[in-house]
Protein backbone atom coordinates (compact mmCIF):
# COMPACT_ATOMS: atom_id res chain seq x y z
CA UNK A 1 0.00 0.00 0.00
CA UNK A 2 1.24 3.30 -0.90
CA UNK A 3 2.71 5.50 2.07
CA UNK A 4 0.22 8.27 3.63
CA UNK A 5 1.13 11.70 2.82
CA UNK A 6 0.78 14.70 4.70
CA UNK A 7 -0.61 18.05 2.68
CA UNK A 8 1.57 21.45 2.67
CA UNK A 9 0.05 24.83 3.30
CA UNK A 10 -0.75 24.96 -0.65
CA UNK A 11 -3.00 22.80 -1.16
CA UNK A 12 -0.97 19.83 -2.18
CA UNK A 13 0.18 16.44 -0.70
CA UNK A 14 3.94 17.02 -0.01
CA UNK A 15 4.78 14.29 -2.51
CA UNK A 16 3.94 17.75 -4.93
CA UNK A 17 0.47 15.71 -6.10
CA UNK A 18 -2.53 17.75 -6.21
CA UNK A 19 -4.96 16.95 -3.18
CA UNK A 20 -7.83 14.84 -3.65
CA UNK A 21 -11.19 16.37 -4.06
CA UNK A 22 -12.32 15.18 -0.78
CA UNK A 23 -9.62 16.06 0.93
CA UNK A 24 -9.35 19.62 -0.55
CA UNK A 25 -13.05 20.09 1.12
CA UNK A 26 -11.83 18.83 4.14
CA UNK A 27 -8.84 21.48 4.06
CA UNK A 28 -11.38 24.38 3.51
CA UNK A 29 -13.71 23.20 5.92
CA UNK A 30 -10.87 23.19 8.80
CA UNK A 31 -9.39 26.22 7.83
CA UNK A 32 -12.97 28.17 8.04
CA UNK A 33 -13.64 26.08 11.52
CA UNK A 34 -10.33 27.64 12.95
CA UNK A 35 -10.93 31.15 11.85
CA UNK A 36 -14.62 30.98 13.66
CA UNK A 37 -13.22 29.15 16.54
CA UNK A 38 -10.13 30.82 17.06
CA UNK A 39 -11.76 33.83 16.67
CA UNK A 40 -14.63 33.51 19.40
CA UNK A 41 -11.78 31.58 21.78
CA UNK A 42 -8.43 33.21 21.13
CA UNK A 43 -4.89 31.00 21.74
CA UNK A 44 -6.62 28.59 24.55
CA UNK A 45 -8.92 27.00 21.97
CA UNK A 46 -8.18 23.33 21.63
CA UNK A 47 -7.74 21.25 17.93
CA UNK A 48 -10.51 18.82 19.65
CA UNK A 49 -12.74 22.07 19.13
CA UNK A 50 -11.78 22.98 16.04
CA UNK A 51 -12.58 19.48 14.71
CA UNK A 52 -16.08 19.17 16.53
CA UNK A 53 -16.65 22.61 14.54
CA UNK A 54 -15.48 21.17 11.32
CA UNK A 55 -16.89 17.70 12.19
CA UNK A 56 -13.93 15.74 10.80
CA UNK A 57 -11.41 14.12 13.69
CA UNK A 58 -8.63 15.51 15.24
CA UNK A 59 -6.46 13.15 13.14
CA UNK A 60 -7.89 14.51 9.81
CA UNK A 61 -6.30 18.33 11.11
CA UNK A 62 -2.99 16.69 11.53
CA UNK A 63 -2.79 15.07 8.77
CA UNK A 64 -3.21 18.60 6.88
CA UNK A 65 -1.69 20.74 9.52
CA UNK A 66 1.47 18.79 11.61
CA UNK A 67 0.93 21.66 14.61
CA UNK A 68 -1.77 24.44 16.39
CA UNK A 69 1.00 27.10 14.73
CA UNK A 70 1.02 25.45 11.69
CA UNK A 71 -3.15 25.53 11.78
CA UNK A 72 -2.82 29.24 12.78
CA UNK A 73 -0.54 30.45 10.08
CA UNK A 74 -2.33 28.93 7.58
CA UNK A 75 -5.63 30.26 8.54
CA UNK A 76 -3.49 34.02 8.35
CA UNK A 77 -2.44 33.03 5.10
CA UNK A 78 -6.18 32.32 3.29
CA UNK A 79 -7.01 35.54 5.15
CA UNK A 80 -4.56 37.82 3.35
CA UNK A 81 -5.70 35.43 -0.37
CA UNK A 82 -9.07 35.92 0.21
CA UNK A 83 -8.60 40.16 0.60
CA UNK A 84 -6.18 39.58 -2.74
CA UNK A 85 -9.16 37.74 -3.85
CA UNK A 86 -12.06 40.69 -3.46
CA UNK A 87 -9.21 43.37 -4.14
CA UNK A 88 -8.82 42.18 -7.72
CA UNK A 89 -12.76 41.40 -8.37
CA UNK A 90 -12.89 44.91 -7.06
CA UNK A 91 -11.03 46.15 -10.25
CA UNK A 92 -13.70 45.62 -12.51
CA UNK A 93 -16.29 47.64 -10.52
CA UNK A 94 -18.05 50.39 -12.46
CA UNK A 95 -17.17 53.15 -10.01
CA UNK A 96 -13.31 52.70 -9.19
CA UNK A 97 -13.24 55.26 -5.98
CA UNK A 98 -16.59 53.20 -4.53
CA UNK A 99 -14.65 49.91 -4.86
CA UNK A 100 -11.65 51.08 -3.36
CA UNK A 101 -13.59 52.38 -0.61
CA UNK A 102 -15.35 49.29 -0.06
CA UNK A 103 -12.12 47.13 0.24
CA UNK A 104 -10.54 49.53 2.75
CA UNK A 105 -13.56 49.03 4.99
CA UNK A 106 -13.85 45.41 4.63
CA UNK A 107 -9.62 45.65 5.47
CA UNK A 108 -10.08 47.24 8.64
CA UNK A 109 -12.67 45.91 9.50
CA UNK A 110 -10.68 42.02 9.64
CA UNK A 111 -7.71 43.42 10.62
CA UNK A 112 -8.57 43.63 14.26
CA UNK A 113 -8.89 39.06 13.70
CA UNK A 114 -5.87 39.34 11.68
CA UNK A 115 -3.61 41.30 14.66
CA UNK A 116 -5.17 38.38 16.90
CA UNK A 117 -3.96 36.01 14.91
CA UNK A 118 -0.72 37.39 14.71
CA UNK A 119 -0.83 37.48 18.40
CA UNK A 120 -1.33 33.67 18.50
CA UNK A 121 1.42 33.17 16.27
CA UNK A 122 4.17 34.09 18.86
CA UNK A 123 5.20 37.95 17.20
CA UNK A 124 3.31 41.36 16.35
CA UNK A 125 2.20 41.77 12.80
CA UNK A 126 4.90 43.24 11.28
CA UNK A 127 7.16 40.61 12.33
CA UNK A 128 4.96 38.11 11.17
CA UNK A 129 3.99 39.20 7.86
CA UNK A 130 7.94 38.60 6.99
CA UNK A 131 7.42 35.60 7.47
CA UNK A 132 8.01 33.27 3.94
CA UNK A 133 4.41 32.28 3.07
CA UNK A 134 2.93 35.43 5.01
CA UNK A 135 5.28 37.02 3.31
CA UNK A 136 4.21 35.81 -0.08
CA UNK A 137 0.47 36.28 0.47
CA UNK A 138 1.04 40.27 1.72
CA UNK A 139 3.18 40.64 -1.09
CA UNK A 140 -0.19 39.52 -3.60
CA UNK A 141 -2.59 41.47 -1.58
CA UNK A 142 0.30 44.44 -1.68
CA UNK A 143 0.02 44.03 -5.73
CA UNK A 144 -3.59 43.66 -5.80
CA UNK A 145 -4.21 46.70 -3.46
CA UNK A 146 -1.88 48.32 -5.92
CA UNK A 147 -3.95 47.87 -8.81
CA UNK A 148 -7.17 49.39 -7.15
CA UNK A 149 -5.70 52.13 -5.75
CA UNK A 150 -4.06 53.02 -8.83
CA UNK A 151 -7.28 53.00 -10.79
CA UNK A 152 -9.31 55.02 -8.41
CA UNK A 153 -6.76 57.13 -8.71
CA UNK A 154 -6.82 58.01 -12.46
CA UNK A 155 -10.64 58.13 -12.01
CA UNK A 156 -9.83 61.55 -10.23
CA UNK A 157 -12.16 59.56 -6.63
CA UNK A 158 -8.95 58.87 -4.28
CA UNK A 159 -6.86 61.90 -3.54
CA UNK A 160 -3.72 61.53 -5.97
CA UNK A 161 -1.03 62.24 -3.32
CA UNK A 162 -0.64 59.16 -1.69
CA UNK A 163 0.89 55.56 -2.72
CA UNK A 164 0.60 52.47 -1.36
CA UNK A 165 2.71 52.51 1.25
CA UNK A 166 0.70 55.21 2.41
CA UNK A 167 -2.30 53.55 2.35
CA UNK A 168 -0.84 50.32 4.33
CA UNK A 169 0.20 52.69 6.93
CA UNK A 170 -3.14 54.45 6.92
CA UNK A 171 -4.83 51.19 7.39
CA UNK A 172 -2.93 49.31 10.07
CA UNK A 173 -3.63 52.97 11.76
CA UNK A 174 -6.75 52.66 10.63
CA UNK A 175 -7.22 49.02 12.27
CA UNK A 176 -5.32 49.35 15.66
CA UNK A 177 -8.22 52.26 16.15
CA UNK A 178 -11.14 50.20 15.64
CA UNK A 179 -9.62 48.07 17.70
CA UNK A 180 -10.05 50.71 20.72
CA UNK A 181 -13.97 51.32 20.24
CA UNK A 182 -14.90 48.31 22.81
CA UNK A 183 -17.53 46.90 20.32
CA UNK A 184 -19.27 50.23 19.99
CA UNK A 185 -20.54 50.17 16.55
CA UNK A 186 -21.57 53.81 15.74
CA UNK A 187 -17.59 55.31 17.12
CA UNK A 188 -16.39 52.19 14.59
CA UNK A 189 -18.55 53.78 11.94
CA UNK A 190 -17.31 57.38 12.79
CA UNK A 191 -13.16 56.64 12.69
CA UNK A 192 -14.04 54.92 9.32
CA UNK A 193 -16.20 57.15 7.93
CA UNK A 194 -12.76 60.09 9.07
CA UNK A 195 -10.13 57.85 7.21
CA UNK A 196 -12.85 57.40 3.92
CA UNK A 197 -13.19 61.69 4.10
CA UNK A 198 -9.21 61.92 4.05
CA UNK A 199 -9.16 59.60 1.02
CA UNK A 200 -11.09 61.94 -0.89
CA UNK A 201 -10.08 63.91 -3.31
CA UNK A 202 -8.47 67.73 -1.91
CA UNK A 203 -10.83 70.75 -3.24
CA UNK A 204 -9.02 73.61 -1.86
CA UNK A 205 -11.75 76.05 -3.01
CA UNK A 206 -14.25 74.36 -1.27
CA UNK A 207 -11.79 74.49 2.34
CA UNK A 208 -11.30 78.18 1.71
CA UNK A 209 -15.63 78.57 1.26
CA UNK A 210 -16.53 76.37 4.08
CA UNK A 211 -13.24 77.69 7.09
CA UNK A 212 -12.88 80.94 5.50
CA UNK A 213 -9.48 83.34 7.01
CA UNK A 214 -10.05 85.37 9.89
CA UNK A 215 -9.41 88.48 7.94
CA UNK A 216 -12.58 87.39 5.74
CA UNK A 217 -14.55 87.23 8.68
Amino acid sequence: MAPRTRASKTGQALSGRPLRADAQRNRARILAAAEATLADKGPSASTEEIAHRAEVAVGTIFRHFPTKEALVEAVFVAGLRQLAEQARRLCTAPEPGAAFITFLTEAITRSTAKHAFARQMGGDNTAVMSRGPVAEAAQDLRRAMTALLDRAQRAKEIRGDIDITAVVALLVGASRAAEHTDGDERLRETVLAVVVDGLRPRDADRWAREDPSPQDQ
